[in-house]
């Protein structure tokens, strides 16, 4: 990572403007100071019912239940405890599932009081989404000029109320970090991030690496990275990735040892994977109770299906320069083919809908990110596992209802290989696969 003054970003063909970069620095200049204030205070004010439910109304023995997990695991390192035997205090007894990197994180976590633990990682989720809000919109918040803060805030409170975000602040969950480092990378790595008077660079796939080393779903981007010859990026995600699990290993061996040895490979580890929390293709294969060997051999054709389209629509989206479509595609394929896609996870959505609306210009696409994001707002699982035990509608409807997120998820990439079309050139400008200007982008 490097700290600079004043840089340009180069290009293949020498200096070139980062994208937008420029509009930004006017509507900096052009902003009055009350502005962001309001855009956050609009984003804490939608937030506060949510926050209010489960940091405030909710149950004691369901409170952060997994930030919980997380803070145990710091806890577990720092009194030499096994990380990955441990569990978390009765009723919920829930293990450790993560590499020992993110335990490593946690340690801050264990120094500070429970209860200021969960109020101080919900904080954080809530920056996480305004700056994710911020990253994958930016066509559309740029339109508002002098009031893009504003229109920042609008847009990060609708986004608080869709179903896996108040998943992530239910349970403390870690994934809008997840979101945001790959996020961050691919938009941003080209030409980095200005805080205050200094920009922050850092090698293009470095964060996707730590991400990677945080929950391994995020590894979608390494065959990503592959699969478009980004083969700069796949260089500095891995090594990212292997020098932070080298150093982890250097601090804690032991419990590094156990992960890649033993936790990795335990599936139950993960709870229930055929209960409706699971949004996962194999999730919806287990909720129909068939064999063992046959749900095991439908979920190796589903799943492969699943990835081959996905990493062709994210390729699609790299060809055309429409890099939070990239982002967006990457992170479906992670919800589709891993072995258990909870709720919480589809905090990618945030991102779908970004790419989607783009600079709300065009109707459809518009209109197809206002469908996508009532239909997020719905808790599908819950509604699903309602009717089953209601009898009211015939099973095989229940259960349709039931992987509801499954479907969205489907669906979002039959949205963005349709309606996120190509670039559109400057005047006078020739767009050619795999070198699109950033100032066309989405």
């Amino acid at each position: 990572m490097v700290v600079q003054g004043k840089s340009q970003a180069v290009g293949p063909g020498g200096p070139v403007d980062p994208a937008g970069a420029g509009q930004r620095a006017r509507q900096r200049a052009g902003r009055s100071p009350w502005v962001l204030p309001l855009g956050v205070l609009v984003l804490l004010a939608a937030a506060v019912p949510v926050v209010h439910r489960y940091l405030v109304a909710y149950p004691d023995d369901q409170w952060q239940v997994d930030l919980e997990v997380y803070r145990e695991a710091g806890r577990s390192l720092l009194l030499g405890r096994p990380v990955y035997d441990a569990l978390t205090e009765a009723p919920q007894l829930l293990p450790f599932t993560y590499p020992t990197f993110s335990a490593l994180l946690s340690v801050p976590l264990a120094l500070v009081p429970w209860t200021a633990a969960g109020w101080l990682w919900t904080g954080v989720l809530l920056a996480l989404l305004w700056a994710v809000v911020g990253l994958a919109f930016g066509p559309l918040l740029r339109r508002a000029g002098r009031w893009a803060p504003l229109a920042q805030g609008a847009v990060a409170a609708a986004c608080v109320w869709i179903s896996p975000v108040g998943e992530n602040v239910r349970f403390g969950q870690v994934n809008l970090v997840l979101v945001a480092l790959c996020l961050l990378d691919v938009v941003r790595g080209a030409d980095g991030v200005r805080l205050g008077r200094v920009r922050v660079r850092w090698p293009r796939g470095a964060l996707v690496g730590v991400a990677v080393a945080v929950k391994l779903t995020p590894g979608v981007f390494l065959v990503h990275f592959a699969i478009t010859r980004q083969w700069r990026e796949l260089r500095n995600a891995v090594l990212s990735a292997a020098g932070v699990t080298v150093a982890t290993f250097l601090v804690a061996p032991e419990a590094s040892l156990e992960f890649w040895t033993s936790a990795l490979l335990d599936p139950d580890r993960l709870g229930p994977n055929a209960g409706s929390s699971n949004q996962s293709i194999r999730g919806f294969l287990l909720r129909l109770y068939l064999s063992q060997e046959l749900t095991s051999l439908l979920w190796l054709v589903a799943a492969g299906a699943a990835a081959v389209a996905g990493f062709a629509v994210a390729r699609r989206m790299h060809r055309r320069g429409a890099l939070v479509g990239e982002v967006a595609a990457c992170g479906v394929v992670a919800l589709l083919v891993s072995p258990v896609s909870w709720l919480h996870h589809f905090a990618w959505g945030v991102v779908v809908l970004g790419a989607l609306v783009g600079d709300g210009r065009e109707r459809r696409r518009a209109v197809a990110a206002l469908v996508g994001f009532a239909l997020l707002c719905v808790a599908w699982p819950w509604w699903g596992a309602n009717l089953l035990a209601g009898r009211d509608v015939p099973v095989p409807l229940a259960r349709a209802v039931q992987s509801g997120d499954l479907w969205w998820a489907l669906a979002s990439l039959v949205a963005l290989v349709r309606l996120v079309g190509v670039p559109r050139p400057a005047r006078g400008e020739t767009v050619t696969p795999g070198k699109v200007s950033p100032s066309v982008i989405d």
